[in-house]
């Protein structure tokens, strides 16, 4: 996972990672702020997951996830 992707993109995802991940509550999404380090313990937290399971996650959930491009 690469974090910066997480970083760059926050006000994008932030409303589908709430959607995904339905036990995050608006004070976790706002706590995380693209911090992918802090969505790991958030999800490792809230769904009793482990960290290699919780980046794995979060890595399908990017890919999934079109890019933005730009003109």
């Amino acid at each position: 996972m690469n974090p910066e992707i997480l970083k760059g993109r926050w006000n994008e995802l932030k409303g589908d990672i709430r959607t995904r991940w339905g036990k995050l509550t608006d004070d976790d999404v706002m706590q995380i702020q693209g911090q992918a380090e802090k969505l790991i313990g958030m999800l490792q937290q809230r769904y009793g997951y482990k960290r290699e399971q919780a980046e794995k996650e979060i890595n399908d959930f990017l890919n999934t996830r079109p890019t933005r491009r730009t003109a």
